[in-house]
Order: structure tokens, then sequence, then C-alpha cells
């Protein structure tokens, strides 16, 4: 009989020395990816930024701001070769966790309308488009449009 070890997932509070290998990750899924200051000052500001971790192997990261009873995810990314395995979704989960332990009731965040895949996981997780925000996105026919999603808490 042999025994198959179930991977070990891993939310940790991510850190400066993390920085190389997120970078890594989001300059290959993103056209206009966020530039290692956006992180650096992400951690400056005390935003919740968390490492997801398979087996102590980075694959996705998550950055969330509070505010009152509000949280809003500004980022949320997983490696290339682990999208779609519901790895964002197991995620997004823990991101929301996060939000409710530190009093937040309801959930915001922005995404691209052609980013048909993040759309998907998250109204299948609940969420609801509730704004827009014109050209809020750099695109390479000039500027995208932003949806704003909510999630009550």
């Amino acid at each position: 009989m042999s025994a198959v070890l179930k991977p070990v997932f891993e939310l940790r509070p991510m850190a400066e020395a993390d920085l190389p290998a997120v970078m890594a990750i989001e300059n290959v899924i993103y056209a206009f990816p966020w530039t290692s200051g956006n992180f650096r000052d992400s951690l400056a500001a005390g935003y919740q930024c968390r490492t997801y971790r398979r087996d102590g192997e980075l694959i996705g990261y998550a950055v969330l701001m509070h505010a009152s009873d509000e949280a809003h995810l500004l980022n949320l990314s997983i490696v290339a070769n682990c999208q779609r395995q519901g790895h964002g979704s197991q995620l997004l989960l823990r991101v929301c966790e996060l939000a409710r332990e530190h009093g937040a009731r309801r959930l915001f965040l922005e995404v691209r309308p052609s980013n048909s895949a993040a759309l998907r996981l998250y109204e299948r997780d609940g969420f609801r488009q509730i704004g827009r925000r014109r050209a809020y996105y750099p695109a390479s026919a000039g500027r995208e449009d932003a949806l704003i999603l909510g999630l009550p808490l």
C-alpha cells in the first residue's frame, strides 16, 4: 500500500524577501504588471500582503487594504502553470476570511472587463458588479475601464 501525500497550502505574510519571486510571477502573467515599488509601498502601508504556497513553493499572492468596515482587494494572482486548478478560488476564500477577521463587512475590487477568467472567478464566488471606473487601467490601445465588484462578507 502506498500513501499519497496531500499538498500543504499556506497563506503567509509577504516579506521584502518574497518580492523577487512575486515579481517573477507578476511580470509573466500581466501585460501591465505592478512594480516592485507598488508591492513595497503596500508592505510599508501595512496592507495585508500575503503569499500563497503549496508545499512551501510560492504559487500566488494577494494584497488587501482595510478601511473601517470595508476591505479592498488590490491584487490577487496565481502563477500561470497553476491557474484554472482552483487555486484562485482557494486564495480568494482565504482573503475573504482575512478581511472578516479584520472587521470588514464588504469586500471590493476592480477587474478588467477583458479579464474573463478573473470575472468568472469573482462572479462564481458571489461578487456582483456595482460600478465602473472609466479609463482606469493602462491598455495596449490606450486605457481600459475597470469593473467595480463587491461582495458582502
